[in-house]
């Protein structure tokens, strides 16, 4: 019985685990491969189109960290 108990919590553990994995992994969008955007590696740049009250402005739900080659890397 205490092995079966004991095999249950292991597996539940690593379930939560599993989910917790899911439910806190993000994927961000990658940098499109066009010319406008090829060889980008600075924030600066970024903001020229993106930044507020520009044509592309970042959604208002984008979190507030501008660094933005940390989290969009170039497609591959």
């Amino acid at each position: 019985m205490k092995g079966k108990l004991s095999f249950f919590i292991f597996v539940v553990a690593v379930a939560g685990l599993l989910l917790l994995y899911t439910f806190t992994s993000e994927e961000f969008p990658r940098l499109p491969s066009d010319g406008s955007h090829r060889g980008v590696s600075a924030t600066a740049a970024c903001m020229e189109c993106h930044g507020p009250g520009k044509k592309y402005a970042m959604k208002q739900t984008h979190p507030p960290k501008f660094d933005c080659p940390k989290c969009h890397k170039a497609k591959k």
